[in-house]
């Protein structure tokens, strides 16, 4: 197509001015018109960088079919600097560097244009004044950004596409804040909305996101937006994520078909859903990470997921809220772990879930109120110390288990109604706690409240009814039970000692077919060697002390060996590993064996590896045959100091008896013990600690850990502390090299491989690596892998055809910035 020609219709009123004429080139047309003008081109390509300083009126013919092209060999083909109306173009650009069309200035109003590029951005609004309308535009732009909105950009864009990008499909950043009404984004290479920014923000309304390679809506670094009936689906990455403080609304939005995360939120994001649906994902399909990120749920709706993972996972002290809400077909609904996270469900209803409906563990809570758990393996598991929260009125219904507590979970749980599960109704063992008050079982084909091993539980007004193995199923001293009732069904007769006797003999309620129980720690039924050998147990709640296993000590001794870094604790371990086997020699020969105290203090910071060297020692000591199990039973203060006189000692009891036959490992053995605690429970727990030490020697090993300062101070609250321990054994920090050594066992471990000096980088980067009281050791070098592989994604997720080695290396632009000191 050859160039035409450009006549220009003069809007201006004096006598002097032409009313038209005729220009064989824009520039030359564009050189006379004034505010006002309009510039009707002839079909042909234009090979010409535009800039337009006025309002005037530039399009092509009325029919449109891109017949007009501006397609200059470089640089930027149009620029607008005014309120110019443009119209029914075609642009094209060949320069990496520059964008096609830019606006620097003005409000203009772009229509049915089309940008077909290989430019640096087919579409860039740069600038505080830049403010234009863009209506019905089709940027494809396979080289570099579709349209990119910054320092301080705004404008509105109505039912425009984006196409084929390069890179991202709609990028926003440096204080840029543009609206999208009704567009599509879709096969962009990278992310299909990008929001980066302190400033930056974005408004949608009824766009859709789609088949994008990379993360469908990034929102980042202090950014904000808001997407209202919007729709994300079909992405190779997360379909929403937010990081660092970044703020999202999704009112009535649909994301699906995602095969990462539905929706990704980390370091401090808020994200707020209402009326939207989360469907068809393969991780999670809301992942919440890190103190101070929040997602608040209203009327949403989350499921069919297409892999094995929660629908909602809560981890690393976030938070989640959902009201309203419905959680259906999926693996596992709601997962909230470690200290400091929570999720609030209040009218909700989880239902369908192939696993657990609500876990908490590793000191998280729950709370749910007024809830709905339907066809689940488990309604509700709390499953360690530290873990608990509330359930309140909430029903439990065709599940497997109801409600199950275990390792010290400390739930509190009220008018809560489990009906027809196939095992228990509400299930406590491994040294599980639990306050159950109002709540009721019916129709359980097992038994409605099973407490085992001696479970510190209280009932309070509970009631059973049809239970085919028993409403009540109590270990011996177990949970303190008052004014619970039940049918009787599938139950043996309780000892009188154990119920309140009603006048003539009876018990309480016997005319409604009812049993009360009232004595405190005292069985409905007591278990016979049959009924135990026959209790149902949950798919896998895991007892208190499972046995380590049969392994030789060298086999052992070669995992302690393997273990990166800890010369001198290895050392210490064989050193005592040779004392038992040689005193056991001496003792077949005939000989004194030497005595030798194998209770251990452990000194040192977190993440040195403390737990996994008891965990190992007590396996060592069974395979010797010096311990019986061999099993690690690991407890902190919050598992052995009650809340009132003398039930410290009943707890550091059970905990001692759960360890018969292992080893009992007390983390933070120092809190115990606090500085100016005055009247503290804590030093009842030390000396009912010592005096079984001395009485069970041989039965169970016990070791106390904790930073050295303090373990020191520990070890001279009680004059008999010191005397019971053989040994203490330095955990030291773990060198730059060491710290290496474990980043590259987890990319042996993950298939990943260090690219070239990257191993150089990662020494710089642990030498320089602040390391106060708080430095992590093992668990730093973990979570530094961690982040390389998410930048290595981030990096790899914008090539279109990655090769191996691209899906494998990583490089020293994947480190992470240094954080603050620890």
């Amino acid at each position: 197509m050859v160039q035409g020609t450009v006549q220009v219709t003069h809007g201006g009123s004096s006598r002097w001015r032409r009313r038209s004429g005729e220009y064989p080139t824009l520039t030359a047309a564009l050189a006379v018109a004034g505010d006002g003008d309009v510039l009707s081109i002839a079909p042909g390509t234009y090979r010409e960088n535009l800039v337009l300083h006025h309002a005037v009126t530039l399009r092509g013919p009325e029919d449109g079919s891109g017949s007009v092209r501006i397609a200059p060999l470089d640089g930027v083909a149009l620029t607008l600097r005014a309120s110019a109306v443009v119209q029914d173009l075609y642009l094209e650009g060949q320069d990496r560097a520059a964008p096609a069309l830019l606006v620097e200035d003005g409000s203009p109003e772009l229509t049915d244009l089309r940008v077909s590029t290989h430019s640096a951005a087919g579409i860039e609004v740069r600038g505080p004044g830049a403010r234009p309308l863009v209506r019905r535009c089709t940027v494809e732009n396979p080289a570099g950004v579709g349209i990119a909105v910054l320092d301080g950009g705004g404008g509105v864009f109505e039912e425009c596409e984006v196409v084929s990008s390069g890179q991202t499909g709609f990028s926003v950043r440096g204080g840029g804040r543009p609206r999208l009404e009704r567009c599509r984004i879709h096969h962009s290479t990278g992310a299909g909305i990008a929001v980066t920014g302190e400033g930056s923000g974005l408004e949608a309304l009824g766009c859709e996101v789609y088949e994008v390679r990379g993360a469908g809506v990034q929102i980042a670094a202090r950014a904000a937006a808001r997407l209202t009936d919007c729709s994300v689906h079909r992405t190779t990455a997360d379909g929403v994520t937010l990081d660092t403080d970044a703020v999202l609304t999704l009112a009535g939005c649909d994301i699906h078909d995602i095969p990462e995360n539905a929706v990704d939120l980390r370091s401090r994001s808020v994200l707020t859903l209402s009326r939207s649906s989360v469907r068809r994902f393969g991780r999670n399909g809301l992942s919440v990470w890190d103190p101070g990120t929040r997602v608040d749920a209203d009327s949403c709706e989350i499921h069919d997921s297409t892999g094995d993972y929660p629908a909602v996972w809560v981890s690393d002290g976030a938070t989640a809220s959902l009201d309203s809400c419905r959680v259906h077909d999926v693996p596992d609904a709601l997962f909230v772990l470690d200290r400091g996270s929570s999720v609030d469900v209040t009218d909700s209803d989880l239902s369908q879930v192939r696993n657990t409906a609500v876990s908490v563990s590793d000191g998280a809570t729950a709370q749910l109120d007024d809830c709905r758990i339907r066809e689940a393996a488990t309604g509700a598991w709390f499953r360690d110390h530290g873990s608990g929260g509330t359930l309140s009125g909430c029903t439990i219904d065709a599940v497997q288990t109801g409600v199950i507590v275990t390792k010290g979970a400390d739930p509190a749980l009220e008018r809560c109604t489990v009906t027809s599960p196939a095992e228990a109704g509400f299930y406590v063992s491994a040294g599980g706690r639990g306050t159950f008050k109002a709540c009721r079982v019916t129709d359980s084909s097992g038994f409605g409240f099973h407490v085992l091993d001696g479970c510190r539980t209280t009932l309070t007004r509970c009631h059973t009814e049809r239970c085919a193995r028993g409403g009540y199923e109590f270990a011996e001293d177990g949970p303190v039970a008052e004014e619970c009732t039940g049918d009787g069904s599938g139950q043996r007769p309780a000892p009188v000692a154990a119920a309140q006797s009603a006048p003539g003999g009876g018990f309480a309620g016997a005319q409604s077919g009812a049993r009360t129980v009232t004595a405190a720690r005292s069985p409905v039924a007591q278990p016979s060697q049959a009924v135990a050998a026959s209790v149902p147990r949950p798919a896998d709640p895991e007892p208190a002390g499972e046995a380590a296993g049969a392994r030789a000590s060298g086999a052992v001794l070669g995992q302690l060996d393997a273990l990166v870094g800890l010369d001198s604790v290895k050392r210490e371990v064989r050193a005592l590993t040779d004392m038992i086997e040689v005193g056991r020699r001496r003792q077949r020969a005939g000989l004194k064996a030497a005595s030798v105290r194998r209770h251990l203090v452990f000194t040192g910071s977190p993440g040195t590896g403390k737990t996994t060297v008891a965990r190992l020692y007590g396996e060592i000591l069974a395979s010797l045959g010096v311990l019986e199990r061999g099993h690690l039973v690991e407890v902190s203060r919050v598992d052995l100091v009650g809340e009132h006189i003398g039930s410290t000692a009943i707890r550091t009891q059970e905990a001692f008896e759960r360890a018969r036959g292992g080893v009992l490992f007390i983390d933070e053995a120092y809190a115990l013990a606090p500085e100016d605690s005055g009247r503290d429970f804590g030093r009842e727990a030390i000396d009912t600690l010592v005096k079984l030490m001395e009485d069970h020697r041989d039965a169970v090993v016990v070791i106390v850990a904790g930073y050295t300062a303090e373990m020191d101070r520990f070890l001279t609250v009680n004059p008999g502390v010191a005397s019971r321990f053989s040994r203490t054994i330095a955990f030291g920090d773990y060198g730059p090299g060491e710290l290496l050594r474990i980043v590259e066992q987890q990319a042996e471990e993950h298939e990943y491989r260090l690219g070239e000096g990257t191993a150089e980088a990662l020494l710089r980067y642990f030498t320089e690596l602040p390391k106060g009281p708080a430095f992590g050791n093992g668990r730093t070098a973990r979570q530094t892998f961690e982040s390389m592989v998410e930048r290595h994604a981030g990096r790899v997720a914008q090539l279109s055809e990655p090769s191996t080695d691209e899906l494998t290396l990583l490089f020293p632009a994947d480190l992470p910035a240094l954080s603050a000191p620890c």
